[in-house]
């Protein structure tokens, strides 16, 4: 059989079981007692071992044979576990993520440090057996028995439940023949019935307290038989979901925006003629194309989850090696965003983590001495904001010392020596300035000025924004606000003189009349008051250095960032429209704040607007 053409689905799927076996052996070392990280880990490693082997991949299913062999010692009782073997453990998850990664380049063999490795999981799994021998679970007097558990129909979360449910056997018992199988419990058709066989010498009475205590358990049934199987090929059949290469949705994105394009021409025309037969025609296709946009974007939606389960890892090894005890939490996994904003938000926001967890979070000893816990928080959690989602990376530790901070960018000539004070958006100048570093000595962490500078870069080329608020002795926040979408996004045009500008319409939140009564000075800047808040102004005409007269009655703009505001004055307003972005080169003289272009309904080009570079 030729297994090559399974290349890129075990890839895949290697890499979800990896996330899997960091996220236990997280689990497990905060709680060495907790059984079921070991249990997901070794069921994990084994899983990787078995597609290893069907591929051909001879030296990765060695290292997960060998891991899986310390595994089992290790949940049967026969040895303790230690932090030193919890170690070892992730220096193997992590050989095994290199050999994946080695053998899809077509690389066979051990790689380097393979030999070591393999010997150090043979002697943790043999050496003082017998001395910490400890009964298993599974050892106990008791018979074993199948259970069958249905979950009560009208259940919110029916798979949730009945994972929670096979949790709270496993805390009494040893676990096996669980079918259908607990990936199951997340698909939409879930019926909320499964069963399993559970040896313990607990009584009949003991496990159903256990199974009822998840809550929404309509019935238990016991019995010395396993129940009739439901056939594979009916799962199978059953399944909603198939893998896509990325490459495809790409490239239907790319279709669909052209007929987003067609689309909004058609209609323009039609509207312009005014023929009866046109006109139906024209409004169907439209609803069509939407809708079939709609679909698109939906399917390219990835949750953020899947981005933050990188860091608990990385967080775990950079605080051992700073020698800080370290929390790391996150908030809001389920928060959606289009694949290629999220295949591009991870460097930025690893580049904030890595800075808070060196210069952000003190030593255990400084943080008691200064009347905090020995553990450091580091949080980063995502939110939804009407059409962007903010992603803010928070830490509780010592905050930015803003006079220190000032006295370096005044002494290295980044800011006037007039200023007195930085505020959040100049400190955040200051901080992104290439080459610009707080530490005090370049570490393998930080140090070398790039971080902020990286993470600000990328997040503009995403359209977004970067913000910073921070307060000393209590921690920084940096704020990541980004597009939804970068694909299609819905505009709001507007004129100035005979060109045609668009903004994007996440970052409008309200248009207004220009009034010359209301214009005020902010900072030796013009500024309109609107509502009693005072707004600074940009004018377009003025940006795009147009000439002539401009008319009696403005229209304006007003943007909105986070907390930040702009009033963009323009000649007037032209309606919305969805426009498809198109990233260009912008000509060496061209103003920094135009973020694209794109083609209008009547096939004519127009700039877009960088929002975040007007505020």
């Amino acid at each position: 059989m030729d297994v090559s053409k399974y290349a890129a689905l075990f890839l895949a799927e290697s890499r979800e079981h990896l996330a899997s076996c960091n996220q236990h052996l997280l689990e497990w070392e905060r709680d060495p007692a907790a059984t079921e990280p070991v249990a997901g880990l070794f069921r994990a490693i084994h899983t990787i071992k078995g597609m290893a082997a069907t591929m051909g991949y001879a030296a990765v299913a060695e290292l997960a044979h060998r891991a899986e062999n310390l595994l089992d010692v290790l949940r049967t009782g026969r040895i303790g576990v230690t932090p030193e073997l919890i170690q070892l453990l992730f220096g193997a998850v992590d050989a095994i993520a290199y050999g994946i990664g080695r053998a899809s380049d077509g690389e066979s063999g051990p790689g380097e440090g393979d030999a070591a490795l393999l010997a150090a999981l043979d002697r943790a799994a043999t050496s003082d057996a017998a001395a910490n021998a400890v009964p298993a679970v599974a050892d106990r007097p008791g018979p074993g028995r199948h259970v069958s558990v249905v979950i009560q129909p009208g259940a919110a979360m029916r798979g949730g439940r009945a994972m929670l449910a096979l949790r709270r056997a496993r805390g009494i018992g040893a676990v096996s023949d669980v079918a259908p199988a607990p990936s199951v419990f997340e698909r939409e058709d879930f019926d909320g019935r499964f069963s399993f066989r559970i040896d313990t010498a607990a009584g009949d009475a003991a496990v159903l307290a256990a199974l009822r205590s998840a809550g929404e358990v309509a019935d238990v049934v016991f019995s010395e038989s396993a129940p009739a199987r439901v056939a594979p090929e009916a799962l199978a059949a059953r399944g909603r979901q198939v893998r896509i290469d990325l490459r495809r949705l790409d490239l239907m994105m790319k279709q669909v925006g052209e007929l987003v394009v067609a689309r909004n021409r058609l209609v323009d025309i039609a509207a312009s003629r005014r023929d009866e037969a046109l006109e139906p025609v024209s409004e169907r296709i439209a609803r069509l194309v939407s809708d079939l946009q709609a679909e698109i974007m939906q399917s390219r939606m990835s949750p953020v989850g899947e981005v933050f389960e990188r860091f608990p890892r990385l967080v775990r090894d950079l605080a051992r090696d700073l020698g800080k005890q370290v929390r790391f939490e996150t908030e809001g996994d389920e928060i959606e965003l289009d694949r290629a904003v999220l295949d591009e938000i991870g460097d930025p926001l690893l580049h904030l983590i890595r800075n808070a967890l060196d210069h952000g979070l003190e030593t255990p000893e400084r943080r008691e001495a200064g009347g905090k816990s020995a553990e450091g928080c580091i949080r980063v959690s995502a939110q939804r904001e009407r059409n962007t989602v903010a992603i803010r990376v928070s830490d509780d530790g010592r905050g930015i010392d803003r006079a220190a901070i000032l006295a370096k960018g005044k002494r290295e000539g980044i800011v006037d020596a007039s200023v007195e004070q930085l505020t959040d958006d100049l400190l955040l100048r200051v901080l992104a300035r290439p080459g610009f570093s707080t530490a005090e000595r370049v570490s393998g962490v930080s140090g070398r000025g790039v971080g902020v500078d990286v993470a600000a870069t990328r997040v503009r080329a995403l359209g977004g924004t970067l913000e910073v608020h921070t307060r000393r002795g209590e921690g920084t926040t940096f704020t990541v606000r980004v597009p939804l979408t970068l694909a299609i996004v819905r505009a709001l045009l507007t004129g100035v003189g005979a060109e045609r500008y668009a903004v994007p319409l996440a970052y409008v939140a309200e248009t207004v009349n220009f009034d010359a009564k209301a214009v005020t000075a902010l900072r030796d800047r013009e500024a309109l008051v609107v509502r009693d808040r005072v707004i600074p102004t940009v004018h377009l005409r003025q940006l795009v250095a147009l000439g002539g007269e401009a008319p009696l009655r403005r229209p304006t703009v007003i943007l909105e960032i986070g907390e930040r505001r702009t009033a963009l004055v323009v000649d007037a307003l032209l309606g919305q429209q969805d426009i498809v972005v198109e990233p260009f080169e912008a000509p060496r003289d061209m103003p920094t704040c135009f973020g694209g272009a794109t083609i209008l309904a009547d096939g004519t080009p127009a700039l877009i607007l960088d929002a975040a570079a007007l505020v």
